[in-house]
């Protein structure tokens, strides 16, 4: 922005935002964000594609990441926190309340035979991220290795955080960058009292995770959990599920394998953040305020880098060996989540009706434009006329 125009008022910011989170779904939501903040002139084109190709460089979900990557630059700290909180606070409180719906009518068949047809539209969808994502990043003969490697280390029960601590070690070490990323022209001006307060922010998170981590109860080793994964998952929301499911199901077994699915449906279907699927595994394990904790612990780790980054990004001169990191861990993810959707799959598909269903998602996502509340609202409604006529389930 011109360093003459009006700061722009917080509660713009957040309603502005907050309009996004309630309406928008998949990629729609990127679309939507970048539209918004130059439509507005918030930000010109080269200041958003700047925003956009730093926040693929740390840990941390994309759009969350690129929404208060914006509300930084508008209004410092206080402005990427309403612009992140206006995000995703549509999302959490649908989820909160499908949570407790789910939570509460679990047990009766209807519900249990609904969310069959969800969990099948999940996979399908989850399958045509995995291989989207791996025609992106699978460049060469060290990402395949990468991939397979972290498929394999996931089947056989090795800790899904180290995978992608090691796929970074080896990309920076033997991934050759194709192509740098120019530092930004246009970086905020570092004021003392905007670095400060980027201080004071990344030392509460840190207090935060250290607390729960301490705090020896469930909740709080949830919390600590989904921190230690806000940490160090790269990519989009998809790509993060797949450490964030051999956490909670596999190595604590918080949720069961059909019960992850089942909140990872709710995610999206809800719009949002994908990773809000974070609320649902909060909630059934300490109700409202659990919920709210491993929302907070799974944003809180990336804004705080965001903010980080936002100031020392335009300083940054030589990214090569940044860049072959970031293609080794998006590598290894590919191999978490293939391994994920092979565990996932044989869990849950059953009968011919729902690898159907999961097959007709899979085509739809993949080579039709469809967006995804399509995919999800028409695909339930074929279910439900399946189950009322006693062809499914």
């Amino acid at each position: 922005m011109a360093a003459e125009s009006p700061p722009v008022p917080l509660p713009t910011i957040f309603l502005a935002f907050f309009r996004i989170g309630l309406t928008a779904y998949g990629m729609a939501i990127l679309q939507k964000l970048r539209a918004l903040v130059v439509r507005r002139g918030w930000l010109t084109e080269e200041e958003t594609r700047e925003g956009l190709a730093m926040v693929q460089l740390y840990p941390g979900p994309i759009m969350v990441d690129f929404t208060a990557y914006v509300g930084y630059r508008l209004r410092g700290v206080p402005g990427a926190l309403l612009a992140t909180l206006g995000f995703v606070l549509p999302a959490f409180v649908l989820v909160v309340a499908l949570s407790a719906a789910y939570f509460a009518g679990g047990e009766l068949p209807w519900v249990h035979q609904l969310f069959l047809g969800l969990e099948a539209l999940v996979l399908g969808v989850l399958a045509s991220v995995t291989l989207n994502l791996g025609q992106q990043v699978l460049k060469g003969r060290v990402e395949v290795f990468i991939a397979l490697a972290a498929c394999i280390a996931l089947l056989f029960g090795v800790n899904a955080v180290l995978v992608p601590l090691v796929a970074l070690a080896l990309g920076a070490l033997a991934i050759a960058p194709r192509q740098g990323v120019e530092p930004a022209a246009h970086a905020p001006t570092a004021t003392p009292r905007r670095l400060m307060a980027v201080a004071a922010l990344a030392l509460a998170v840190i207090a935060s995770a250290v607390a729960a981590a301490l705090s020896g109860t469930t909740i709080g080793q949830l919390v600590a959990s989904l921190f230690k994964i806000g940490s160090v998952a790269f990519g989009s929301g998809m790509a993060i599920v797949s450490v964030m499911q051999a956490e909670v199901v596999q190595t604590h077994g918080w949720v069961s394998q059909r019960e992850f699915l089942d909140g990872l449906a709710m995610g999206q279907i809800t719009p949002g953040p994908i990773l809000i699927t974070a609320t649902f595994i909060g909630y059934k394990l300490g109700g409202v305020l659990g919920a709210a904790l491993a929302t907070f612990a799974i944003f809180a780790p990336s804004i705080a880098m965001t903010l980080v980054f936002t100031e020392i990004f335009g300083r940054i001169k030589h990214l090569q060996r940044v860049r072959g990191a970031l293609a080794g861990v998006l590598a290894a993810f590919v191999g978490l989540l293939a391994a994920t959707l092979m565990q996932l799959g044989g869990a849950v598909l059953e009968g011919p009706v729902m690898v159907a269903f999961a097959v007709s998602a899979f085509v739809v996502t993949r080579w039709f434009t469809l967006d995804i509340a399509w995919v999800f609202g028409g695909g339930l409604v074929l279910w439900s006329l399946l189950l009322a006529a006693g062809l499914a389930g």
